[in-house]
Order: C-alpha cells, then structure tokens, then sequence
C-alpha cells in the first residue's frame, strides 16, 4: 500500500505539560478516529499543528519532537499571532460562517487573508520536504484550502486528494467571499476533491463554472492540462466501537440511571456550543411542545448537553448568552417542584458518558441549520444496538440525505419541529424498530473506515496522476496512420471549425484555405476513402465552400445531408426548433448586454456565439446562458449544448452521431471509420463509433478520443500523412 501523508490543521492528539513531562493523548474527533487505521498502516505521515506549545525550554521542545516522532506525526509550528490571524480571523470567523450560510456572521471587514494564505504556504512547504515518489498526499478542511494547488506546484507529479468536512455553499453564496476565485483554484490543484454529500458536489462544479467558467462534467472539472475529479463520500462514524459501547453493561447501568432521573421519557440534544447547530431553535420548539401539550408535563425532560467551542470568540460568548437565556426562561414558565423540563450541561464528557445518554434517550434531536453531515446522528444509530430510540433530524444536515429512517425536520420552522417532537415521543415501537433498523444497517455498512477506504482506494487507482490534454506520443500517431492507410476500406468523419481551420471572430472569416481544399480534395479520391463534413454550419455555407469537393457534407450537426457529387440536401430531422422565436429573442438580449457576441439563426439550430467577447466575460456570460437555458427549458423538447465559443439551442434528438448511424448501416463489414473533432458536439460523433473505429480529437478536451493532436496544424498533419 502507498505511503499516506495525512494533512490537517490539528494533529490528532493533545499534548499537556504536566510536571513530570509532556502528556499525549490521542484526540476523540471525527477526523483522528476515522483515519487512525490508515495512519497506523504502513509508515503513514500525518502533518498539522500540535496546538500552542509556544515557550517550551530545548528539553521540553525535544521531548515534543521526540514524542510525536514516535507516533509519526509531523508538526508544522505557527505563532500565536498566525492561529489568531489565520484560524480565529479568516478560518472561522469569515470561512465557517460563509459555508454554512450564515453570512450576517460575517465580520463586515474580511481580514486574515494574507495569514490564511501564509500558513497554507507553510503546511505545502512542510508536505513537500516530507513526500517521496508514490506517496498520497490526503489533505482536509477549510482552513487548508490552498494547500492542493500549492502542492501542485512545487509537487506536479504527486496525487493529491482533497476532503471537505463543512459543506459547500451555492454559488450564490460563495460569491460573497472575495477571495472567491483564489479559494477555488487553490482546491483544483488537487485530483480528487471529496465532499461529504451529492448536493455539494454540485455546488462545487456550479461555483467552478460560475465564477471560473471552467468546463464541467458529472464528476470531473476540466482545468489547464488536467481533470479533477470529484465525488460524494459521506463520512460515516467507528460503528463496531459504538456498538461495543452500546452493549457495555456499565454503559447499560449508567443509562437506567439517566432515565431514572430523567421520568419516564428523555429527550437529548448533543452538540458542541456553536450557532450553526441551532440550539436557540430547538429550545423554541421544545418550548411550543410544552405549551401545546400539557401532557408532556412531568413525563418528558430535555437533556441538552453543550461542548463549549471558541468561548474566547465574542460572537460565541453571545451565543452561550442567548442559550442560557432560553433555558432560563423554559425552566422558569414550566419547572415545578417535582420535575425539571430541562437538563443543562455545558462541559465536555467522556464517551462512555455519551454513549449512556445515547442509550437513555427515547429521541435524540439533530436539528442543526446547517451542517456538513452531523457524525452524532450516526453514533446514536450505531449505539443503539437495541434497536429502539427515534432520531429527528434537519434537513439541513448532510446525513439527511442518506438516513432513511429519520423524521426529517425544518429548523426554521418552530412549530414542525414541535410537532415533530410530538410525533416521536408517540410513535409506536414497532414503527421505531423499523426506523431504527434502517438507520442501523447504513451506519453499518458506510462506517469511517469505509469512508477513508473508498477516497485513498480512488485517489490511488480511480486518478490518472496527471491526466494530459498534451498531445499523444508521435509513436502512437505513427502507429494510426500506419492502421488507417492500411485499411481497404475508409470513412473519414471531419469537423470543421476548431478542427481544420482556427476559431475566428466571425465565423465567415473561417473560410478554408487554398491548402486545406487541396489536402481535402487529395483525400475524398483516395482509393477506398469516402470523405464527410459533419459541421455546425449552415448548409449554404457548406455548399459555397465544400461543395465542388468529392466529399459528403453534413450542415447544422447531421440536420442536412448531402451526399458527394450531388446537389440536392436532405433533411434527417423532420421536427423545429420548439419556442423557436422566443428562444431567439432571448438569445439576442443575451447578445446585446454581451459586447462582441451574436446570435446565428439557422433552419433548425440557434447559436449563441461569444468568439468575438472579451474572454474572461464572454466565458461567464456564456456559463450564465448555458445554466439559465438548461432551468428555463427544462420542460421543451430541446438540448442546450455547448461548444467552442457557442452556445447552442438544438431540436431534441439532433446530434452528429445521427450521420455515424446512418453511414454505418450501409457500410461493407470491415470498413474503418475515423473521425476527427474538438468540442462538446463531436463527442456525439465519437460516441456514435465501434470499438474498433479511431477517434482523434484537436485540442485541450479530455474525453474526446483515445489519441489528440495540439490544434488544426496538427490534424492537418496526421491527415496529409495518410496520403
């Protein structure tokens, strides 16, 4: 197995100086037990921060290298200055906030950036010194999100995996960061890019090609001369280790003892002291629960138990203010002599604690109001080996979209979660069993460990290291061209523009050349060869250019046919363009607020040009087009396609790979077809091919065809060499 260089902003143990020498113990969060087996594998290396050690004497700073040496972690040292600047500032007082959307938490004035940018330069200088040849380089969270790139730099050959643990915002939401653009490229140095659900996977690949108009697909983002991928991998919790807990019989003892002071029925909130989690709500909802059902009085306790987290932020300690206050006033309108409607603790416990109060509670409420996933929604389940107790859960969490048998909630809605309360309080046993065992068995299944599994095994073996959009190697074009004139029988499929001739400002500025149309013509009377145009053009200008050649011209993507040495087209597609004139206006006010773009009407396809834009707005113009377009004719019978410099509104169903099919069904058994392409409509061309066919693709798109030629001069040159 490849050596694993973890990266993260803590190391996965806390170290105290006692009298008698430094003390490590090892971490309890999410993180440090996930992956604890694949840094105990192997001779694994995890870097981060050991926390504010400043002031050890030499023997005290020996000991501390010595003793984290020992256990393979790395420490990346940071002044107290920094962590204010780059973790307290930028990481969690404009990066938490933001992500979780929450932005009114923003500070009005984002500082901290130029110390965020500082420390992630010292965490890639350190990963850098310490990687080696075929090592994995796993970096994670927020406050390491430039990291990838700048590993990349200094490292272009490494494979470099990115983990996400809070969630990624809209693109709405993430263009209130003005370091927008820098915070994305910063995460595209990295070949795979996990996130915990699919929801944020296509935040990421909208914000990309949003604000970086960056070519996207289901699980990749094009960027430079490689595709970085991307996936959903929710992160699961340590089951087998809460299942023992669960069945511990002092875990067991203790949780009786919780229930009997509890009542009858014990409802429990665990969560760290932080405003995404939503507390001040739940109190809300419990307080409505009380005063619409008085006979829950006496029966029923909330157990809330608060980690503090950040007390030294003024935000937080307002936050502890706010909640105190809510509890104060619950316990003051519904308390009596004899029974406390809640219990509150805000300290941190031991995990047999937790695990008891797991155990105790009839429903655990989860109900953030907005979290990455919520890893204690999946240790109740994994605890609960009884397979008894509700969970109530947000909507907003990211386990909501995998927890089935959770009754879901909407935070911001007071009266649901009362009412949802309610429900669980009622719900009958076999209706909890049922849900219960359905919480169980995905916990089970999709536990941490196989969470860091499948994200190393992909980063390892699913990521090309450096996936080229140079071109192929001359030995393999050699060893094509040397196939295709050997073959008795040959169809060449070409496209036009971006694949004989350079894109233009205007498209009728790209008329073929004196050279082009001898190579073309040399092609279509060579022996066996039948030559087809398959283009985007219009047929008239199709005829005006090609139409002495010896060559089958195909206009509007296989719309119009017309065979070599004939004058007539026929038309493949009976059906128009629905909405034709509406989309066509909308397309021209489009072109009008987009200096040097244009609208190209043809008999069945629209297109929306922006060659002649600015770049970098024409870009995002046309990523805004290309994403109202696909909201806006969801329901219409056509396909909004893009390809180089266009945008295309298309009939349903009309596609280059429409001619491959027909030529196909009348071709003799052998015959070789080739085909040459370089944007979006020629995959369709490509796709429409058999195995054995050769597909070559011109230019920067990964995708296309299994060998690539750098530009027009380059498929110009593979083509002559067939002659």
């Amino acid at each position: 197995m490849s050596r694993v260089l973890i990266v993260s902003n803590r190391l996965p143990v806390t170290v105290r100086a006692a009298p008698e020498g430094l003390e490590f113990e090892a971490s309890a969060g999410g993180l440090a037990t996930g992956l604890a087996g694949t840094h105990a594998a192997g001779e694994s290396l995890w870097i981060g921060w050991p926390g504010p050690l400043s002031g050890l004497d030499p023997a005290r700073a020996a000991e501390l290298n010595a003793g984290l040496r020992a256990r393979r972690l790395e420490p990346v040292t940071l002044s107290a200055e920094q962590v204010t600047r780059y973790y307290e500032g930028y990481s969690n007082g404009v990066l938490w906030p933001l992500f979780h959307y929450l932005g009114d938490r923003m500070p009005l004035r984002v500082e901290g950036w130029e110390a965020y940018r500082e420390v992630n330069q010292l965490f890639a200088e350190r990963v850098a010194e310490l990687w080696r040849p075929g090592d994995l380089i796993w970096v994670h969270d927020y406050q390491l999100m430039l990291v990838p790139q700048l590993l990349r730099e200094r490292l272009p050959l490494a494979r470099i995996g990115f983990f996400l643990h809070i969630p990624f915002p809209a693109p709405a939401v993430l263009r209130m960061l003005p370091q927008r653009e820098l915070i994305l490229r910063g995460l595209l140095g990295a070949d795979l890019i996990g996130l915990h659900t699919h929801a944020y996977v296509r935040h990421f690949a909208a914000a990309t090609l949003r604000i970086l108009g960056l070519e996207t697909r289901v699980d990749r983002i094009l960027h430079g001369e490689r595709a970085v991928h991307l996936g959903a991998f929710p992160m699961g919790v340590d089951a087998q280790t809460f299942g023992a807990l669960g069945d511990d019989p002092a875990v067991q003892q203790r949780a009786a003892e919780i229930r009997g002071q509890a009542g009858r029925q014990l409802l429990l909130g665990i969560d760290r002291l932080d405003y995404t989690k939503g507390i001040p709500r739940r109190l809300l909802a419990y307080e409505e629960l009380l005063a619409t059902h008085p006979e829950h009085h006496g029966r029923v306790q909330l157990v809330q138990l608060a980690v503090p987290s950040r007390g030294e932020v003024r935000a937080y300690q307002q936050y502890r203010e706010r909640v105190d206050a809510l509890v104060g006033r619950i316990q003051g309108r519904f308390a009596s002599t004899d029974w406390s409607p809640i219990r509150y603790l805000h300290r941190a416990v031991a995990r047999e604690e937790v695990a008891a109060l797991y155990r105790a509670a009839d429903v655990l409420l989860v109900t953030p109001v907005r979290d990455g996933m919520n890893l204690v929604a999946k240790e109740y389940a994994a605890t609960r080996t009884d397979e008894d107790g509700v969970l109530v859960l947000s909507e907003f969490a990211g386990a909501a979209a995998e927890l089935d048998g959770a009754l879901l909630v909407n935070p911001y809605d007071v009266e649901e979660c009362a009412r949802r309360f309610d429900d669980a309080l009622v719900l009958p046993r076999e209706e909890r069993r049922r849900r219960m065992r359905l919480l169980r068995a995905r916990v089970a299944t999709a536990d941490v460990h196989d969470w860091a599994r499948r994200f190393l095994e992909q980063l390892a073996q699913g990521v090309p290291t450096n996936w080229s959009l140079r071109a192929s190697p001359r030995a393999d074009l050699e060893a094509a061209r040397v196939r295709v004139r050997a073959a008795q029988h040959l169809t060449l499929l070409l496209d036009y523009d971006g694949t004989l001739v350079p894109f233009t400002p205007q498209p009728a500025a790209a008329r073929p050349d004196g050279e082009l149309l001898s190579l073309l013509t040399r092609l279509g009377r060579r022996a066996g060869t039948e030559l087809h145009l398959v283009s985007g053009r219009p047929r008239a200008e199709l005829e005006a250019w090609f139409g002495e050649l010896p060559a089958g011209l195909h206009a509007e993507h296989g719309l119009w046919s017309r065979a070599a040495g004939e004058r007539t087209w026929r038309r493949t597609l009976p059906d128009k363009l629905a909405c034709h004139d509406e989309i066509a206006a909308l397309l021209e006010d489009w072109a009008a607020r987009t200096a040097g773009a244009f609208v190209e009407r043809k008999s069945a396809v629209l297109a929306w040009h922006w060659r002649g834009a600015d770049p970098e707005r024409g870009r995002r113009q046309a990523t805004e087009l290309r994403q109202y377009l696909a909201e806006l004719l969801a329901n219409v019978p056509v396909e909004v396609v893009v390809g180089a410099h266009v945008v295309e509104v298309r009939p349903h169903g009309l596609d280059k790979g429409r001619v491959v099919t027909a030529l196909k069904a009348r071709a003799e058994d052998g015959r070789l077809f080739v085909a040459l392409g370089d944007d979006r409509t020629d995959e369709d061309l490509f796709a429409a091919l058999g195995a054995s066919d050769l597909r070559l693709a011109v230019g920067p798109r990964p995708g296309l065809g299994e060998l690539r030629v750098v530009d027009p001069a380059g498929a110009r040159a593979f083509l002559a060499g067939l002659l």
